[in-house]
């Protein structure tokens, strides 16, 4: 049986994918930094000989603020690592599926579709799109398949406490008295991690050209609206202290219009905000016994 490839399969991303393949039969190859640096050509070099049918790219540097602090490392990743997966995939005649972001920076106008204007806010953003632009030349120029997958806001179990979410979570479950951040008014478009999963799936499917897709809930919420949901469902009443840090080109609000995904994938969100927030919540209580 053909394999199906994916870079950044330890990520947070990467695990669940993993984990979707598997359950629906599909004999995976997970390729992480352990296999070696996704920007050398040598990397995916050892898995040429193998029968692969699909690939995920997903490997990346993704933490926002550290791009602003080294951009350089992360066009290396982002941009010369997308660069190698297409060309294994070149090489191959191997469809592809890649994992961009939000790369729309302010809008003009909501819901965000994804003919509106591009526009990167950050250093990571700039990468993701630069990485997108590479997909759109290696599908036109070599005629590759390539999906590319634009998540808003992504959340589920197992993410990183130096993500929103998991930081108020955290903060609602521990023995501490408060819940800190450092602005409640932004708004963002949240996306439960395994409906991310089911979309990308769904491009297993779409092999011809290059398509863009918009996977988000098509609702926006604050950071406040945020907070009280966590609390509401872990049963806390805790004060909430904000910094009033606004973030240099902080965007105010996000919706994706996911219209597209809909129509062409079949695929729409199933998990509420809620029901996400109960499953992480749950599952961090169960850690905690």
């Amino acid at each position: 049986m053909s394999k199906i490839l994916v870079t950044g399969a330890s990520g947070f991303i990467g695990r669940a994918l993993v984990s979707g393949l598997k359950a629906r039969g599909r004999d995976v190859v997970p390729v992480d930094s352990a296999d070696g640096d996704i920007a050398s050509r040598e990397t995916l070099a050892k898995f040429a000989q193998q029968d692969i049918a699909h690939v995920f790219h997903l490997a990346g540097k993704t933490f926002v603020p550290d791009s602003w602090d080294n951009p350089q490392a992360f066009c290396r990743t982002n941009v010369q690592g997308t660069v190698n997966v297409l060309e294994f995939c070149r090489k191959k005649r191997i469809p592809m599926t890649y994992v961009s972001a939000y790369v729309y920076g302010h809008p003009d106008s909501l819901p965000i579709g994804e003919n509106s204007a591009i526009r990167p806010s950050n250093p990571y953003a700039l990468t993701k799109r630069l990485a997108e632009e590479a997909c759109e030349f290696y599908a036109s120029a070599y005629d590759l398949p390539v999906s590319t997958i634009r998540p808003f806001n992504v959340y589920g179990i197992g993410q990183a406490e130096n993500f929103l979410i998991p930081a108020i979570i955290s903060q609602a479950l521990d023995d501490g008295g408060k819940i800190v951040v450092k602005d409640l008014a932004p708004k963002r478009d949240y996306v439960y991690l395994e409906d991310l999963v089911t979309a990308l799936l769904a491009t297993l499917d779409k092999p011809d050209g290059h398509r863009v897709y918009n996977i988000g809930s098509g609702v926006s919420l604050s950071v406040q609206e945020v907070i009280d949901a966590i609390q509401d469902i872990a049963d806390t009443q805790k004060e909430v202290v904000c910094d009033n840090a606004i973030r240099a080109n902080e965007l105010m609000d996000v919706v994706a219009d996911i219209t597209k995904a809909g129509k062409e994938l079949g695929w729409r969100p199933e998990t509420s905000f809620c029901a996400g927030i109960e499953n992480i919540i749950r599952s961090e209580r169960e850690k905690m016994q």
